[in-house]
C-alpha cells in the first residue's frame, strides 16, 4: 500500500476554480499507478469536472479500462489538456468540452456534442461542483446560493434529461455527492445542501429508470485533495485538510476512481439507487 501525503500542507491560495498544476503536494490521479483490466471496453463516457481532481482520476481509469471519454470542464484548459493526454496515451479518444454548466444551453450542448462524436453515452458521470466556505449566513449572497445550486444539482437534472434518449439499456449514471450529504459542514452550507439534494435525486431517479435498464448511483467522497480545496477554503483549513478523519489524511483522487469504475461496469448490473462512501473511515449511515 502506498504512503500518501498527510497534513500539515503548505499555504497555497488559489483563485476559483483552481488548478491542479499549482498544488503541493501534487494530487495523485493515477497517472503512474492505475492499471486497467478491460472492464469498460468499448464504452462511451461523459464526465463533468474532468479536467482535474476526482474527474481526472475517473477519466484516466475509464480510458485504461477501455472507454472513450468526453471531458466537460469550465475554463481550466491546461489541466484539461493534461487529462486528455493521459486518456489518449491509453489508446482512447478524448473530446474536450469547455463551458459553464450553470447555463442550461451548455448542459444540453455537452450531451449533443458527445453523441455527435461517439453516437451514444454508456456512462454519465456528473462530477462538477462549486463551493465556497463561509463562517456566517450573512456572508452568503443570493447570487452565490443560486450559482451553487445551478452548477451542483440543476445541471445534473438538465444533463440527465438531455442524455437519456442516447443512453442504451445497461447504461450507468453516477453522481458525485459528498460526506456533506450525511454530515453537513456549517461552513459549506450551500454546497452541503446541494450534496444532500444529489443523494436524494439519485435515489429517486434510480427508481424512475429501473425499467429502462439504466442504473443510477452516487458516490460520497470525504476530504479529497483536489484544486477545489485551496481555491475555496481558508488557509488554516487547507493546512489541516483531512486531519480530522480516521485515517488522518485526505484521500487522493486515484483512491476514489475504483468505485466509479465498478459502478460503470457491467459487473454492477444489479447495483442501483445507492450511495457509496469513500471517506477514509468516517461512516455514512
Amino acid at each position: 500500500m502506498r504512503d500518501y501525503p498527510t497534513p500539515p500542507f503548505p499555504s497555497q491560495p488559489q483563485s476559483v476554480p483552481g488548478t491542479q498544476r499549482k498544488m503541493e503536494p501534487y494530487p495523485d490521479c493515477g497517472e503512474q499507478s492505475y492499471t486497467g483490466h478491460g472492464r469498460l471496453t468499448g464504452k462511451i463516457a461523459l464526465i463533468t469536472g474532468a479536467d482535474s481532481g476526482i474527474g481526472r482520476a475517473v477519466a484516466i481509469a475509464y480510458a485504461r479500462e477501455g472507454a472513450d471519454v468526453a471531458i466537460s470542464y469550465l475554463d481550466e484548459h491546461e489541466d484539461a489538456q493534461e487529462t486528455a493526454r493521459w486518456v489518449e496515451a491509453a489508446g482512447r479518444q478524448c473530446l474536450l468540452l469547455p463551458g459553464d454548466l450553470a447555463h442550461k444551453q451548455h448542459c444540453h450542448a455537452i450531451v449533443a456534442k458527445t453523441v455527435e462524436r461517439f453516437g451514444r453515452i454508456d456512462v454519465l458521470v456528473n462530477n462538477a461542483a462549486f463551493q465556497m466556505a463561509h463562517e456566517t449566513l450573512e456572508e452568503i449572497d443570493d447570487d452565490e446560493w443560486v450559482k451553487t445550486f445551478d452548477i451542483n444539482i440543476t445541471a445534473i437534472f438538465r444533463i440527465c434529461k438531455a442524455a437519456l434518449p442516447s443512453m442504451p439499456k445497461g447504461s450507468s449514471i453516477i453522481n458525485t455527492s459528498s460526506v456533506n450529504s450525511d454530515d453537513p459542514s456549517p461552513s459549506l452550507l450551500p454546497y452541503a445542501a446541494t450534496k444532500g439534494a444529489i443523494a436524494n435525486f439519485t435515489a429517486g431517479l434510480a427508481q424512475l429508470l429501473g425499467k429502462k435498464g439504466i442504473r443510477v448511483n452516487s458516490v460520497a467522497p470525504g476530504p479529497i485533495w483536489t484544486p477545489l480545496i485551496p481555491a475555496t477554503m481558508p488557509d488554516e483549513a487547507v493546512r489541516n485538510f483531512g486531519s480530522g478523519y480516521p485515517m488522518g489524511r485526505p484521500g487522493q483522487p486515484v483512491e476514489v476512481a475504483p468505485i466509479y469504475v465498478l459502478l460503470a461496469s457491467d459487473e454492477a448490473s444489479y447495483i442501483s439507487g445507492s450511495r457509496y462512501a469513500v471517506t477514509g473511515g468516517k461512516p455514512i449511515l
